[in-house]
């Protein structure tokens, strides 16, 4: 049985107060979660995370690592320095790093190969553009991106999450419908049947986009939908320790 997931990624925002701000609020709201609950801060403050957060069962993630393990990349951070800050995971592919950086599905698979060689856990990032979608085109430009990024990139022993997220609905306030997400995650399950390294049934595939504390629960609801990556709302201790509770009851349930 898949195990419920929630991620946090909390992008290029917060101080040191603010983070110490927020921590207060997940060590005394959240209840030691019974499903996994990932957070992803800003570089920066891993530190004070590792050393702030007084909640069991709660792992870190870097928001991105080089596709260069060491060497002279200024301003790079590899996923050697990740795993040894005391990450266990590693978000890849998100749309902002294709928009803005200009990351290729190839760039990717380089980094997806070295997170998974320092063991760390991929939380590998797919969707398509509104103009893609309109065009009918969002599944053939999903399916390029699962298949580029891993097929050449992991073997049985990696640890891969995929986390669909449309680009359309990231930071607009929009969101997939329910149906519309699981379509998607229905398609990525059956597409990922045919990497051999993977095992499509066992795992978890996440949805972003716009998730917050009122739409995550419809999400939950949908047979191959597994958990949320959670951007904004994940800003907010009480919005998110509301999602974190919602995985839980689903997972009981």
């Amino acid at each position: 049985m898949r195990q419920h997931m929630v991620v946090a990624n909390w992008k290029m925002n917060g101080s040191r107060g603010a983070v110490g701000h927020l921590l207060r609020g997940l060590n005394s709201s959240m209840q030691s979660p019974r499903c996994d609950v990932i957070l992803a801060p800003g570089y920066l403050h891993i530190d004070q995370v590792s050393r702030e957060l007084t909640l069991t069962g709660v792992s870190l993630a870097g928001q991105n690592c080089s596709e260069y393990s060491d060497g002279p990349y200024t301003g790079e951070v590899s996923a050697k320095m990740l795993a040894d800050s005391g990450c266990k995971w590693v978000i890849l592919g998100h749309s902002e790093r294709r928009q803005y950086h200009g990351e290729t599905n190839e760039v990717i698979a380089s980094k997806i190969e070295l997170a998974c060689s320092e063991n760390l856990g991929v939380i590998y990032c797919v969707g398509e553009t509104i103009t893609q979608r309109d065009s009918g085109d969002a599944q053939s430009v999903v399916r390029e991106q699962l298949l580029t990024a891993l097929n050449s990139s992991i073997n049985e022993e990696s640890r891969i999450v995929i986390a669909y997220e449309p680009v359309w609905a990231i930071g607009t306030g929009l969101t997939a419908s329910p149906n519309e997400a699981q379509i998607m995650h229905s398609y990525i399950r059956e597409n990922l049947r045919s990497i051999e390294a993977i095992n499509a049934e066992d795992t978890v595939i996440l949805y972003g986009g716009s998730v917050n504390a009122v739409n995550a629960n419809d999400f939950f609801s949908q047979v191959d939908i597994d958990g949320v990556l959670v951007g904004g709302a994940s800003l907010d201790a009480e919005a998110f320790c509301r999602i974190v509770d919602m995985a839980t009851l689903k997972r009981e349930n």
